[in-house]
């Protein structure tokens, strides 16, 4: 039998201590090997045990999740999971520990904290599992497009053309360093990451204020315009539609797809439709396969295709099964994406001006 993923859980509440072990311990390949109420215990604790994974709150006494996390990555970094309440300032929280170096959070009830935590139980063990083979990548700056770092110019766009992104595990980072680089003039970006309800406004506001192109949390019926990203709300699945001339966004809570919503699959297979070849696809880090029979379709349907390299990867599960399939016409890695997206762009643009 293999060795199970040992956890620690750092919360300062005993109750969620108790029912994190009971849920992690219920898996035959997790192990809980310690708990501790705050960071200061944690950190003996740590070095004790040698976890494979941490499960750490973000509000905790003597010293808070962000500072322990920020402290932790840069002396001893490994895989985090954190466990966020479901409020503005827990999503703030959480996509500032993305920034830091979590691979990824889970959200805590508001009430009910034991049943509702027990209702999380699938998927907070799917995100240990994913942590405990995550690889932990140097944290990039995030003011680096924005500080005048040279582009590559993109001519000839239109409102035909169009980008489609999905990621999930290590995604937020990902898309950040997806979307800096993107000059004010680019095609529209239509992105869907695996984020549950509450978190994604956040994460936009956040790109927003470090992106060149606008970034919003999309909203059903509106129109789709160059130099904006568009991020899928969480808890929806978006997809690409047409009002005459215009591309429009639309939102549904239908049945969530390969255990998702936003599903990845649903937001290119409408790409695949409705933009064809004007369109290129990009799948990012992240578990499971959502995303790659989409990009396929896409491919199929005549859009440019690329695929994340594993080695620039937190989870490679994604890219690793669009690649399998065929879906990818092209593999980079994280670093050199925006300039390959843009330099298909380009290329395409100046042949079609042959024409």
């Amino acid at each position: 039998m293999s060795r199970k993923i040992t956890v620690v859980c750092i919360d300062d509440s005993a109750l969620i201590r108790q029912v994190m072990a009971e849920i992690i311990n219920a898996e035959p390949d997790l192990q809980v090997v310690g708990t501790a109420a705050d960071p200061l215990v944690a950190r003996d604790l740590i070095k004790a045990v040698n976890p494979d994974v941490l499960t750490l709150d973000v509000e905790m006494p003597r010293m808070d999740g962000l500072e322990f996390l920020e402290k932790l990555m840069r002396l001893r970094p490994m895989p985090v999971v954190m466990v966020s309440s479901l409020t503005e300032r827990g999503s703030d929280a959480a996509m500032r520990a993305l920034e830091l170096g979590a691979v990824d959070f889970v959200t805590k009830p508001r009430l009910g904290m034991r049943d509702g935590l027990l209702q999380y139980a699938q998927e907070i063990t799917d995100k240990i599992r994913a942590a405990s083979c995550a690889r932990l990548r140097a944290r990039s700056p995030a003011a680096g497009a924005a500080a005048g770092e040279p582009l590559l110019r993109a001519p000839l766009l239109s409102t035909e053309k169009l980008i489609a992104v999905g990621a999930s595990t290590g995604g937020t980072e990902a898309i950040r360093e997806l979307l800096q680089p993107l000059p004010p003039d680019c095609p529209a970006v239509l992105v869907a990451q695996h984020m549950p309800p509450g978190f994604t406004r956040s994460f936009a506001q956040r790109l927003d204020g470090l992106c060149r192109i606008h970034v919003k949390e999309a909203e059903h019926g509106e129109r789709v315009l160059p130099g904006f990203a568009y991020i899928a709300p969480g808890g929806w699945h978006m997809a690409l539609g047409r009002s005459g001339a215009n591309y429009v966004v639309h939102l549904n809570q239908d049945a969530a797809v390969n255990r998702h919503r936003p599903s990845i699959d649903v937001l290119f297979d409408s790409v695949a439709r409705s933009a064809g070849l004007n369109a290129v696809g990009v799948i990012l880090t992240g578990m499971g396969r959502d995303g790659a029979a989409g990009l396929l379709r896409m491919r199929q349907a005549g859009a440019h295709t690329l695929a994340q390299d594993e080695a620039s990867c937190v989870v490679f599960g994604m890219p690793r099964e669009a690649i399998a399939l065929g879906a990818a016409a092209a593999v980079h890695p994280l670093e050199d994406m925006a300039h390959a997206v843009l330099a298909h762009l380009r290329t395409f643009g100046e042949r079609v001006s042959r024409v």
